[in-house]
């Protein structure tokens, strides 16, 4: 029984390594490889691979997004390949998961390969989806775990007035200060959108330019201008361009 395999990793040089290596494993058929996320997602719900090579930080997504975003009927064996610390790994070894470091050696490899080998052919998947679960449990609570800030102060006069953050529809920068827009109102807060964006749930919140965060939620529409540049229409149908530095990052956010 040939075991179909794909290599998710956005390093051309990571993933010849791998070719490579398995070139000598008689037992593997590499069907596909794949330099991002999106493709991996899209590849591994069309051809249903047995075991998958998946690099943890990859350019448009973590591999754990991959893994949470592929059809639950597909339950490939996930060998996890990264370049995390000691630290990180700590995490790891904690949930039993397979996983290679960078930069790896023949013989650790092919311990990982003979294992996931063993697995699939004695059936054991269960123990592995298992255990990807837990991992992914475990960093959706970290994520939960975030000190997002809820409600911004906003000193006015002498009285301290605090904003819901759900109510915000966009901040923009002016001079020393940030102008935060809600559906009724406009407030003035001295403090920069650096500062601001870290205190913001990113789930919700993104900028798309030097000077302009906006509430995913308050979007209405998008609007394709020239030259590939995006215009975003919001709610109160205030438009923004969104500059080329953060594109990647909005159409990412926005899974286009």
């Amino acid at each position: 029984m040939k075991i179909s395999t794909i290599i998710v990793d956005d390093e051309p040089l990571a993933r010849q390594r791998v070719i490579k290596l398995l070139e000598n494993v008689e037992e593997i058929t590499l069907i596909e490889e794949c330099s991002t996320g999106k493709k991996a997602i899209q590849v591994i719900n069309e051809l249903t691979p047995a075991l998958v090579f998946l690099d943890i930080k990859l350019k448009d997504m973590t591999g754990f997004k991959v893994l949470e975003n592929i059809s639950p009927d597909i339950k490939p064996i996930v060998i996890f390949i990264t370049a995390y610390d000691e630290f990180a790994i700590k995490a790891f070894d904690y949930f039993a998961l397979d996983y290679l470091q960078k930069p790896f050696r023949e013989d650790r490899f092919m311990k990982s390969v003979n294992k996931a080998i063993e697995v699939i052919k004695e059936k054991h998947h269960l123990l592995f989806d298992n255990k990807i679960k837990n991992i992914l449990d475990y960093l959706n609570t970290q994520e939960e775990k975030k000190n997002f800030t809820k409600k911004i102060p906003i000193k006015i006069g002498n009285k301290i007035l605090f904003i819901e953050v759900q109510d915000i529809i966009y901040i923009t920068a002016s001079g020393y200060y940030a102008e935060i827009f809600t559906e009724n109102k406009k407030y003035l807060l001295r403090d920069s959108l650096n500062n601001l964006i870290t205190q913001l749930n990113s789930n919700n919140f993104l900028r798309i330019h030097r000077s302009t965060i906006i509430n995913l939620n308050y979007i209405n529409e998008l609007i394709n201008s020239n030259y590939g540049e995006i215009d975003v229409k919001m709610n109160d149908n205030k438009l923004f361009r969104i500059s080329k530095s953060y594109k990647k990052d909005f159409t990412n956010a926005m899974g286009l």
